[in-house]
C-alpha cells in the first residue's frame, strides 16, 4: 500500500471528511465495478452505488494495514456486503425463474430414475440422464435453500464457514465469497461442490451425501480434506 493511500485511510479514520471524500471519489470505478454485479435485481443503480460507498467508508474505518491485506481487497466484500444486505432485507434477491424451472426438472428426473432403478440415482447419474455438469445439478437441487453466505450455520454444527477458516480474533469480515472465490477455484470439482451444499447451502453432510451420490462419511473425508486445502491457500 502506498503511503499516500496510508496517510489519507488514517486521517479519514480520525474523521477528516476531506480525507474520507477524496478516497471515494479516487475509487468510484471501484464501486460502480461491484455495484454492476447487482443491477436488474429490483434497486436503483444509483442506489446501489450509494449502497456500496457506505460499505467502503466501513471499510476504510476496519481497515488495519497490520491484516496483511490489500485495502482494495478488504474493501471488496464490504461493498457487496453492504449492496446485498440491502437487497437481501428489501426482498430484492430471488431465485430466477429458470433456475426454479431446472430444480422442478431435476426433481422429475429423480424420481423417474429412482423408479426405475429400484434406489435414489447418484449425480453423475442424473447428470449424464440430463446433460448437465454436477454443479448444475446440485445448485438447481438446492435452489430455493436459504444460504448465500459463508456467514451462515451448517446444518447440524452450528458454526460457519468462515469460524473454520479464520485462524485468529479478527473482528471485520475479511473471508467472504469475493475473497474466498481464487482459493476456492483451485479445489477439485468435488471439494468444491461440498464447500457449495455444506456451507453456501447450509446442507447437513447427510443430505449432501445424498445429492452427490456418496457415503456420509466419504462427504466428512472431503470436507476435511477441502478446509485444509482452503487454510493453506487463504
Amino acid at each position: 500500500m502506498s503511503g499516500e493511500l496510508e496517510e489519507l485511510i488514517r486521517l479519514a479514520q480520525k474523521g477528516d471528511p476531506k480525507a474520507s471524500e477524496r478516497l471515494v471519489m479516487e475509487n468510484a470505478g471501484l464501486v460502480w465495478s461491484i455495484a454492476r454485479r447487482y443491477f436488474g435485481r429490483g434497486a436503483d443503480p444509483e442506489d446501489l452505488y450509494q449502497l456500496g460507498c457506505v460499505g467502503f467508508l466501513k471499510a476504510i474505518q476496519g481497515f488495519d494495514p497490520d491484516y496483511g491485506t490489500q485495502f482494495s481487497t478488504y474493501a471488496v466484500p464490504k461493498i457487496a456486503g453492504e449492496i446485498r444486505r440491502f437487497l437481501r432485507d428489501d426482498g430484492s434477491v430471488k431465485v430466477s425463474r429458470s433456475l426454479k424451472e431446472r430444480a422442478a426438472a431435476v426433481k422429475l428426473t429423480r424420481q423417474r430414475m429412482t423408479g426405475e432403478l429400484g434406489r435414489e440415482p447418484s449425480l453423475s447419474e442424473i447428470s449424464e440422464r440430463m446433460e448437465l455438469t454436477p454443479e448444475d445439478i446440485a445448485s438447481a437441487e438446492t435452489a430455493t435453500t436459504a444460504a448465500e453466505s459463508i456467514q451462515q450455520e451448517t446444518g447440524e454444527e452450528g458454526f460457519t464457514l468462515e469460524d473454520v477458516l479464520s485462524t485468529g480474533g479478527m473482528e471485520e469480515r475479511i473471508v467472504e465469497e469475493l475473497t474466498l472465490r481464487d482459493a476456492l477455484g483451485k479445489l477439485s470439482e468435488r471439494e468444491r461442490l461440498v464447500i457449495d451444499l455444506r456451507y453456501f447451502r447450509g446442507l447437513t453432510q447427510e443430505k449432501a451425501s445424498q445429492i452427490i451420490g456418496v457415503s456420509q462419511v466419504q462427504v466428512s473425508r472431503i470436507e476435511k480434506k477441502a478446509l485444509e486445502n482452503l487454510r493453506e491457500l487463504i
